[in-house]
Formats: C-alpha cells, sequence, structure tokens
C-alpha cells in the first residue's frame, strides 16, 4: 500500500451518497485519508446539476454549474465516488457552458482536476492494492457513464483484485445497463424494470455473495429489483469494500 503525503483533493459526494447512503461517503473518506490524501469537504456543495441538464433544463442546470465551478476552483483534485456526477463535472459542463467563454475556461480547467474514486486511486495515487480485506464472492457492474464517458474499466477491477480474500467472478453481459438512468427509469418505468430484471438475473446466475459498482444510483436500483426478489446478495461501493472499517 502506497502512502501520498502532499496530494491535496476535495470530496464531491454527490447528491444520492449525500441524501441516502452517507456510509458510502464515510468509506470514501477514510480510503482517502489511510493513503495519506490532504481531503477536504466544501461544505456548501450541491448537486451538480446532471438532472436539470438530462431533463433540458439547461438554465438552472448552468446555475449549479456555476456553483461547482466557485466551490471548486481551489481545489488541486476534486474526487467523485460516482461515474456519473464525474461525467458531468468533467465532460457534459464542455457542453452546457459553451456559450460562455469565461464559464467554458474554467469548466476546462475544472475538468483537468476531476476523477472519479477508482479512477483517482488508479491514475493519481498509483494504488492497486490499499490493504482491505472481503472474504466473499464479487461481480463488478461498470456503469455507463463510469465506463462510456469517463472511460475507466480497469481502475475498479485491479483494486477489487488487491482486496484480500476476494474471489472476483465475471459478471455475464456486465456492460448491458441495469436501467436506472436517472429519470428513465422513472419516465419509462416498465423497459427500466425489464433492464434491472436481466441485470439481476445475471449477477445471481454467478452464484456471488456481493455485487459492487462505483456508482450508488445503479447499486440503488440493482439493490431493489435483487430486494423484491428476496435474493440474499448485497450491494456495496468499491470504497465501501475497500474501507476495512465499513460494516
Amino acid at each position: 500500500m502506497s502512502h501520498q503525503r502532499g496530494i491535496a483533493a476535495s470530496l464531491f459526494v454527490t447528491c444520492i451518497i449525500d441524501q441516502l447512503y452517507p456510509e458510502v461517503g464515510v468509506s470514501a473518506v477514510r480510503v482517502l485519508r489511510r493513503l495519506g490524501v490532504n481531503l477536504s469537504f466544501p461544505a456548501n456543495q450541491t448537486c451538480c446539476g446532471q438532472p436539470l441538464y438530462n431533463a433540458g433544463f439547461t438554465r438552472q442546470a448552468r446555475q449549479l454549474a456555476r456553483r461547482v465551478l466557485d466551490q471548486f476552483a481551489s481545489s488541486q483534485y476534486v474526487v467523485v465516488p460516482s461515474g456519473s456526477c464525474a461525467a458531468m463535472m468533467r465532460v457534459f459542463y464542455l457542453d452546457l457552458l459553451a456559450g460562455d467563454p469565461g464559464l467554458l475556461q474554467q469548466a476546462r480547467q475544472l475538468a483537468a482536476r476531476v476523477y472519479e474514486f477508482s479512477q483517482f486511486l488508479h491514475q493519481v495515487l498509483q494504488v492497486n492494492n490499499v490493504g482491505a480485506s472481503y472474504p466473499a464472492r464479487v461481480v463488478y457492474h461498470p456503469s455507463c457513464h463510469l465506463l462510456r464517458e469517463m472511460e475507466v474499466r480497469e481502475a475498479p477491477l485491479q483494486l477489487l483484485r488487491g482486496v484480500s480474500g476476494l474471489d472476483l467472478v465475471d459478471l455475464p453481459q456486465a456492460d448491458s445497463c441495469c436501467g436506472f438512468g436517472g429519470a428513465f427509469a422513472v419516465k419509462y418505468p416498465h423497459i427500466s424494470q425489464e433492464m434491472v430484471a436481466e441485470k439481476v438475473a445475471s449477477v445471481a446466475s454467478t452464484g456471488a455473495d456481493t455485487l459492487v459498482s462505483c456508482d450508488m444510483g445503479c447499486l440503488m436500483n440493482i439493490g431493489g429489483a435483487i430486494s423484491r426478489q428476496g435474493l440474499n446478495i448485497k450491494v456495496r461501493h468499491l470504497a465501501q469494500v475497500l474501507d476495512p472499517e465499513a460494516g
């Protein structure tokens, strides 16, 4: 395990984690601090604006984006425990703010410093083994934005392979969407239900004890379907698996 003293980062915790899964944010903080990161948390942070952006409310989304730009203007790195929110800040802000040269420049500067959680550990800290133990049979679901927009594929897998006692098995059709997609699950519930049913069937077919992902939106959706089917499969954010103190 490598300790990176001197690297400073700010945590953008995301709405879902802040409001529904604070324990994931706590685990992310513990993992980063254990690796020697000088971590800060801008207390006035709010939503990244992605739900508004996706729904076409660009004026309101720009207001939230400007707030993010202000809150994290002085951060050396911005770590985001969600591929979806990280993609909004790193990729889609450039489209959202394209009409304002000044804000676009700020967005480009921020984008260069935004990293999804596993990406930050793998690329910036250059860590694959954090000294964690998780004795279980595990499958990994690569969320859509993390895989397709952030282009992060190997980092979570490398980190999971470094966990003592963890048996990582392949997930059939791993790259297929779980059906959450933010507002998609609300606008098209029947399509979403069929998609998540296929994902749960794939997970169950592996005999895994735990499903791991890097996005709580996906895990909330898949976990809900797992619960409704009465399956004995845990869902965990990667940060929780890497955190020795997580329950």
